[in-house]
């Protein structure tokens, strides 16, 4: 690449003249990207592992913490680097790596957001179908192409932009590797790269707006003829969280990239990039997952279990009847741990009993999930029936 014999390395200046909020800032952004991580972290680990957080909406949030979590990680570091720094130094293949992972993230983010809101037009508006359309092999289609394209405009976008001439600048006023502060120092002819993201725009920007647009108004038309106002208020809710969630980060892409601010609001350019780079990664799973039941029950008896194994302590009645309350499984009346115990061992051929062999107290969790999912405390998903060993306290 001819560039590479004039520029070898890129300087970024960050944020300048921080003076005494260098370390408050530092401090803020660092809070923000351990919060972002183990929020991404977490809901990835939890769709892999929980089985009734299997269902296409949660397969798309897990993708989503995925693209969120690469972003964060490849982004933040540089941009804590150079509030503590007055300058960073990336070499030019570094900076080239780092544009090309932001490009893709960031397309393909564009694409999920739009996959997952036809993934909720269909499971509100046609329910009925919803199970035939988005089967697990077209999620997983959907998936791929989404990532296909992403990494595709990235590839092209990084491409171009290695083949331009820099000569002897190679300070950018940003705190990472951007797309309009590359291209401002370049001493070459620009316009193909104009050219290429504004076509690249119409797949990933414009179209994926569309098809969220009509989603919703869709979506919404449905949800005014809920009967029920606390039905309907709690789907507006929703819908009204993730379409903000939505116009955030389409809204900040569209006024930088189609509608770039001048060179001489640096500082606003900075501004709209955290919100893209580090607020949307934060929010996303906030918005979208956090708030669910589902995984906030899943996050309760993954935790209730890792404590009690790693104390290795005993369950006892009051614990027992909390993890039975919090996967609304709980049977009309309480039951006592040593009959329990008891019982079961007495009837070790249950499939749901018999299927695990870390011990009674896992057992019992056992019991409770297979009552969550059946929706039943008397018969078991394998239809073994539990009132023969669960004996009601005195």
């Amino acid at each position: 690449m001819k560039n590479q014999t004039l520029v070898s390395e890129i300087v970024l200046l960050g944020f300048q003249n921080l003076h005494n909020f260098k370390i408050p800032l530092f401090s803020l952004f660092l809070l923000i990207y351990i919060m972002t991580v183990w929020e991404n972290v977490l809901i990835i680990v939890l769709v892999s592992s929980s089985r009734n957080l299997q269902s296409p909406m949660y397969f798309f949030l897990q993708q989503l913490s995925v693209c969120d979590f690469l972003e964060s990680t490849n982004i933040v570091p540089t941009l804590l680097q150079t509030i503590i720094y007055d300058k960073v130094m990336l070499s030019f293949v570094g900076c080239m790596i780092q544009f090309d992972f932001f490009v893709a993230t960031e397309a393909f983010e564009c694409l999920l957001l739009a996959v997952m809101s036809y993934d909720r037009y269909v499971a509100i508006c046609i329910p009925l179908r919803y199970s035939s359309i988005m089967s697990h092999r077209v999620c997983e289609m959907l998936i791929l192409i989404s990532w296909m394209l992403g990494l595709t405009c990235s590839l092209l976008l990084t491409n171009i932009m290695a083949t331009l001439q820099f000569c002897d600048q190679n300070i950018i006023n940003h705190f990472f590797c951007d797309f309009f502060p590359l291209l401002e120092l370049s001493c070459s002819d620009t316009f193909l790269m104009h050219i290429t993201i504004t076509l690249q725009s119409i797949p990933v920007v414009f179209l994926p707006i569309i098809l969220i647009t009509v989603s919703y108004v869709c979506i919404a038309h449905a949800i005014l003829k809920i009967v029920s106002n606390t039905g309907r208020q709690k789907a507006f809710s929703t819908c009204s969280s993730h379409l903000a969630v939505v116009s955030l980060f389409y809204g900040t892409l569209i006024a930088f990239y189609l509608f770039p601010p001048s060179k001489e609001s640096q500082t606003m350019s900075k501004v709209l990039s955290l919100l893209y780079t580090v607020v949307t990664p934060l929010v996303n799973p906030l918005i979208y997952s956090l708030r669910s039941k589902d995984i906030r029950d899943s996050i309760y008896l993954l935790t209730t279990r890792w404590v009690h194994q790693t104390a290795d302590m005993a369950i006892t009645d009051d614990q027992l009847k909390n993890v039975l309350i919090k996967v609304n499984a709980i049977p009309p009346v309480f039951y006592t741990l040593p009959k329990i115990h008891k019982n079961l061992e007495k009837n070790p051929g249950c499939p749901i009993v018999a299927g695990t062999d870390s011990g009674p107290n896992d057992r019992i969790l056992t019991m409770a999930k297979g009552w969550s999912d059946r929706g039943t405390a008397s018969t078991n998903r394998c239809g073994c029936n539990l009132t023969g060993f669960l004996v009601p306290s005195d």
